[in-house]
């Protein structure tokens, strides 16, 4: 496991208050995206800061939706563009904003080594080639670029987003249980929307991946005292949550 390599900034600090507050607003994705979305994107501004610094370099957030990270990371100077799949997703606060793509993050619409930091929140999962999209991202990242994956695990608490817990008794059946207690289907559809991701497979694919060296592996939402956990098997992808690979591209 690759030990971090950070930059000095002390407005983040991966405290135990922290995690209690972003685990916290999980609760309110569906009821409250703002509240949710704003809250993960201002401390995903200050997560990416201890790697790399933001300012001046060209963006790119695969699977950016309606606008809430484009605001945070344009705030601390990065050039931002958003791609995502669906042209509602990016409408979700209005019109859609100068500076962003519809398109697959799976078949980038970029040109190879054309940008800075390539980041990806919370997508991963929801794409059927989930690996394909790390190599693409890669792909357009220039050397020496920095590349930020973070996706949510399927055994963690929230791996079945809205139909957790029930996800742990198998995707299929909580979708089913999902649509008959609220008479429609999830918005995360398991096996078209949802799929299921593990931290094995993230680390294999660091791991074998030739392309760019690794910085960091680290669990997203917990506090740094409990990074050792990453190294147990079957206890990390019940308790990280959620994964984050950062690479930088050689």
């Amino acid at each position: 496991m690759p030990t971090p390599t950070t930059l000095s900034s002390p407005r983040w600090k991966a405290t135990l208050r922290r995690s209690r507050h972003l685990l916290g607003e999980f609760g309110h994705e569906q009821t409250d995206p703002a509240r949710f979305y704003s809250a993960i994107a201002d401390d995903s501004v200050g997560q990416l800061s201890q790697y790399v610094d933001l300012d001046g370099q060209r963006f790119l957030d695969v699977g950016g939706g309606p606008g809430y990270f484009r605001d945070a990371f344009r705030a601390a100077g990065a050039t931002y563009v958003a791609l995502d799949a669906d042209a509602g997703e990016l409408a979700g606060l209005g019109d859609i904003a100068e500076g962003t793509v519809i398109g697959s993050g799976m078949q980038l619409p970029f040109r190879d080594a054309s940008i800075d930091v390539c980041y990806s929140s919370n997508v991963l999962e929801h794409v059927p080639d989930p690996w394909l999209m790390a190599d693409e991202m890669l792909r357009v990242t220039r050397p020496g670029g920095t590349v930020f994956i973070s996706y949510t695990l399927w055994f963690g608490p929230w791996g079945g987003h809205e139909t957790a817990p029930w996800h742990f008794l198998g995707g299929r059946f909580a979708r089913r249980r999902y649509a008959r207690k609220h008479g429609h289907e999830p918005k995360n559809r398991y096996g078209e929307s949802l799929f299921a991701v593990t931290a094995s497979d993230g680390l294999r694919w660091a791991r074998t991946q030739a392309d760019a060296d690794v910085v960091a592996v680290v669990p997203r939402y917990n506090p740094s005292w409990s990074y050792w956990l990453l190294k147990v098997p079957l206890v990390r992808e019940v308790v990280t949550w959620n994964l984050v690979l950062i690479l930088r591209r050689k």
